[in-house]
Parts: structure tokens; C-alpha cells; sequence
């Protein structure tokens, strides 16, 4: 009587990723097979497993790094099951704390895979990654652009300058740039000094805006149904709606409110034991950028959205940074509502009065 196989055997790929290696440990559903070093190149691994498992069913898992998505597109085209983890989430042994290299690291990445004990995170598309990139290009360059204002004042500061009271604070009009181009200095070197900065300032100030633009632009036209769901809810401007969108990717992806909240980070660190429950405020894990963007359009959303300042007046005598975090994942909530139903916000402030 002759034995049918009924199901494809399983390979198990763990990679340890780096810029111009790849350590690999390929373990089968029976036992392990090898421990390897490869140049950086998905071509090479799927050559020697085309040639040496060619009837397997083959599932492979990395971690998230500075690499990237790119490997796990490649593979999921060759139709592999491809996990990319978060480093924090991979199962460990206090016998790695003392004992780590790469060899260990990818075999226990092929084997917490074989037993199912890995969660993966999101695998964008390429164009969602290209999108994101531009938005943490534009957070860079935000950055850049404080400094350069930054290093202006302190020079100001430094030779004794003062800057008029009309002047003296985060937003810098055009006449405050025409009042520091107008500046006397006692010598040609302490004017190139300060026109050099104004120039660095002004090349960062244009970037700073062509980038938002670009983002808006984009999402105009690739995105514009979800783009205009977003702008419709109180507090979202075209920049967070661009922002949003550049980040998440395909909201629709997140099941519930809580699972949203918790990807952005907009959940409580929590400690149960024995029945004693101690909350540490909002977690660190989060999607820093995003979470910011969040909270910042809460507070804009309070200022005018007449639900939200009922729902703060109801908060009234707490700490004002905790109130605005409920109203930041009140934010998130409209946010998914949105988006899954397809349907723009509408304000019910009145039929909120008539209930109440």
C-alpha cells in the first residue's frame, strides 16, 4: 500500500539581518538542518533552498531593523510566509542576556517560529513605505528647523543682542527676518556669520514646507477618499489627515478601537498583581510621531469641537495632560469610525444637550 503525502513538510528560516551579512539558521519540522553566513542578497537564500528543499513549504521571520521591509516583500513574491518581529516581542532565555551572536539570534528566531510564539508586525507595500519615508524625512527636517532658529538666537544671546519684545517668541514673521537681516555688527564677521545661519534657516524653512505640501498632494490624489474621511473630523487638518494615512497605511487593517490605540500607543502602562492594580500613565511603546500628531490636534480639537469641551468640562479638577489623552483616543476613535464606515464625521453636539 503506497503513502500519499497529504501536507507540504515545513521549513523554518531564521534570519539575523545586517547590512552586508545575513546569518541564517534553516530548521525543518523534524530537526535542524544549518547554521550559515550569506552575503546580504534574498537571491542566494532562495537559491540554495530552491535547490535543496524545493518541496517545502517555507516560512522565514526577521527582525524589524534599519533594513527594512524590502527582503520580506521579495520573499512573500515567492510566495513564502514571511514574519517580520519587533526585537522586544522574541521569547528569550536569561542565558541570552550573558550569551548573544548572531548564530544564537537566528536560530532562535527558526525556532520560536517552528512553535508559533512569534506575533509579526505589518509588512507595508512599497509604495506605503516610500509614503512613510517622506513623512519622517518632513519630522526630520521640523527638527532641523528648530535647531536652525535655535542656533540664531543663541548667537544673538551670545553678542548681547536683545530681540524686541514684539519678536521674542516661536513664531518668526517676516519682519522679524527683515528686522535680523538689518542688523549692525562692528565687523564683516560677525555679519557673514549671521547671514550664513539666515541662509541655512531659509533653505530649511523652504523644504519645511515644499515637504508638507508634497505629502498633502500625494495623499490628494492616491488617497483622496480616506483623506477627505479624515478632514471631516474636528481637529484633523490636511497635514495630520497626510500623516495619518503615510504612517498607518490601510487603516481598515486594525479590527477594533483598542487595537488601534494600542498600535499608536495610546494605551495606559499597567502593573496587575494580587490584586493590586498600579497604572504608570500612557505606555512607552508607541508610534512616537504619530502619537505627538495626536495629541496636538486633541488640543485643537477642544478648542473647537463643542463635544469635546463637554467632555473636558465633565473632567474638570484632574490633571489637564491626562483629560486631553481621553480626548486624544476619543480622536483615534472618530479616526477608525471614519475610515470603516466610510461615512464623514457629523458633529451631534445638539442631540448630546437634548439627552443630556
Amino acid at each position: 500500500m503506497e503513502t500519499q503525502t497529504t501536507a507540504l513538510p515545513n521549513l523554518f528560516i531564521g534570519i539575523d539581518i545586517h547590512k552586508k551579512t545575513w546569518s541564517i539558521h534553516i530548521k525543518s519540522d523534524i530537526s535542524d538542518h544549518k547554521s550559515f553566513t550569506m552575503p546580504a542578497e534574498p537571491k542566494i537564500l532562495f537559491d540554495y533552498v530552491d535547490s535543496n528543499f524545493p518541496t517545502y513549504q517555507v516560512n522565514l521571520v526577521y527582525e524589524a531593523g534599519c533594513c527594512g521591509f524590502s527582503a520580506a516583500r521579495y520573499f512573500l513574491q515567492l510566495g513564502w510566509t514571511v514574519t517580520v518581529v519587533n526585537l522586544a516581542d522574541i521569547p528569550t532565555s536569561n542565558k541570552q542576556y550573558y550569551q548573544k551572536t548572531d548564530q544564537l539570534d537566528c536560530r532562535n528566531l527558526s525556532k520560536q517560529l517552528a512553535l508559533g510564539q512569534l506575533k509579526g508586525i505589518h509588512i507595508p507595500l512599497a509604495e506605503e513605505d516610500e509614503l512613510k519615508s517622506l513623512l519622517r524625512h518632513r519630522a526630520g527636517v521640523t527638527r532641523q528647523l528648530r535647531a536652525a532658529k535655535t542656533h540664531i538666537k543663541s548667537l544673538l544671546l551670545y553678542q548681547g543682542i536683545v530681540i524686541p519684545p514684539e519678536h521674542d517668541n516661536a513664531n518668526w514673521t517676516k519682519s522679524f527676518i527683515a528686522w535680523l537681516k538689518n542688523l549692525q555688527w562692528q565687523t564683516v564677521s560677525g555679519k557673514y556669520c549671521l547671514e550664513s545661519k539666515l541662509r541655512t534657516y531659509e533653505f530649511i524653512y523652504g523644504e519645511y514646507l515644499e515637504l508638507a505640501n508634497q505629502l498633502r498632494s500625494y495623499c490628494r490624489k492616491h488617497y483622496k477618499k480616506d483623506y477627505y474621511l479624515l478632514k471631516s473630523i474636528p481637529g484633523v487638518g490636511g497635514y495630520l489627515a497626510a500623516a495619518l494615512l503615510a504612517e498607518l497605511g490601510d487603516i481598515r487593517r486594525f479590527s477594533n478601537e483598542a487595537s488601534f490605540a494600542s498600535y499608536i500607543g495610546m494605551v495606559p502602562m499597567m502593573r496587575s498583581s494580587g490584586g493590586t492594580e498600579n497604572v504608570f500613565g500612557i505606555t512607552p511603546r508607541c508610534r512616537g510621531l504619530l502619537r505627538s500628531y495626536i495629541i496636538e490636534s486633541a488640543w485643537v480639537a477642544l478648542r473647537i469641537d463643542p463635544q469635546m469641551q463637554l467632555y473636558y468640562r465633565t473632567h474638570i479638577g484632574k490633571n489637564p495632560k491626562s483629560i486631553i489623552v481621553k480626548i486624544a483616543r476619543k480622536l483615534l476613535n472618530r479616526i477608525l469610525s471614519v475610515i470603516k464606515t466610510e461615512t464623514p464625521y457629523q458633529n451631534n453636539y445638539q442631540k448630546t444637550l437634548v439627552m443630556t
